[in-house]
């Protein structure tokens, strides 16, 4: 059963919601073309940067999302064939309302904020990205934490029809990636729904994905179908694959090397050929808000 968010919220609060949405609808109706998708806008967050973001056609077309190519242009060459409407979120585990739920819902429009985040990947290049998208907390406090829960477990869609890497033994699919409930909770951690105004493109994580900027690219999980609450640390697929290079918590840190590269430095993607090596921050920049999170504990051991 496909749940919205009337099953779960006061019936007025909903039908004011959505009367509001259609008012809305009926003025810009006349302006889109036929097919075309309606523009995101998102409200200004103080949780943004004040970094230059990157161009859409850069977000775009360098990416990591394996289940279409293990290349950065191959996201973008072969993300066209994913089916991302409909879609729905099954949200289970140790929750009060377990259900399907739409992305209309998880993140509707009168919801949504814009986030202009440094994205970090572990393959030490970086990006400054304008997402639109909602608090995940909110969404988790809408379906209700069980006491008890200590981590959010997230999976990627699995459809190798549509996702040619996936037909591959590249990693074990479906992708599936976790946070610990604090790390969930905490408001930097959104999922967006678009990027630039636009709908989340298909090879950026369409519809639907996860971002938190203080740790590692791997861990922002895209395209999910699945989110469940669990008293157990989940097993992410990176760690499961290369457990002593990408730890659970991946928190971008200079201080930590990868294995086989060091983390010190970053290589700006679109800063141009000489614009030389950035030094990385600790955790991408974010410390003041999300440091306390580890207090008390060894980072190298838990990288």
């Amino acid at each position: 059963m496909k749940l919205t968010w009337s099953d779960v919220t006061p019936q007025s609060v909903f039908l004011d919601r959505r009367r509001f949405m259609a008012a809305g609808a009926a003025l810009g109706a006349s302006a889109l073309l036929p097919g075309a998708a309606a523009a995101l806008t998102g409200t200004p967050s103080p949780f943004s940067t004040a970094e230059t973001p990157n161009t859409f056609e850069q977000i775009t077309n360098y990416n990591n999302f394996y289940e279409f190519g293990t290349g950065k242009e191959d996201p973008a060459r072969y993300a066209a064939a994913l089916t991302t409407d409909p879609w729905s979120v099954e949200i289970g585990g140790m929750v009060d309302r377990p259900g399907s739920y739409g992305v209309e819902d998880l993140a509707p429009d009168n919801a949504l904020e814009e986030r202009i985040y440094r994205l970090r990947c572990v393959e030490a290049w970086s990006m400054v990205v304008p997402w639109i998208g909602v608090p995940l907390a909110s969404v988790l406090e809408k379906v209700g934490v069980q006491p008890g829960a200590k981590f959010v477990a997230f999976e990627t869609v699995m459809r190798p029809s549509e996702m040619p890497g996936q037909t591959r033994a590249i990693l074990d699919w479906p992708y599936r990636e976790g946070l610990r409930l604090d790390e969930a909770m905490h408001p930097l951690t959104i999922l967006a729904t678009g990027l630039y105004s636009e709908p989340m493109p298909k090879q950026n994580g369409a519809p639907i994905r996860l971002v938190v900027p203080w740790k590692y690219g791997f861990k922002s999980i895209k395209s999910i179908v699945r989110i469940t609450l669990t008293d157990r640390q989940p097993l992410a697929t990176w760690q499961q694959m290369q457990p002593s290079e990408y730890g659970f918590y991946a928190n971008v840190n200079p201080t930590v090397d990868h294995p086989r590269w060091s983390q010190a430095t970053e290589r700006r993607v679109g800063a141009g050929l000489f614009a030389g090596r950035e030094e990385t921050l600790m955790f991408n920049g974010y410390a003041d808000q999300v440091a306390q999170l580890y207090a008390g504990m060894d980072l190298k051991a838990n990288y």
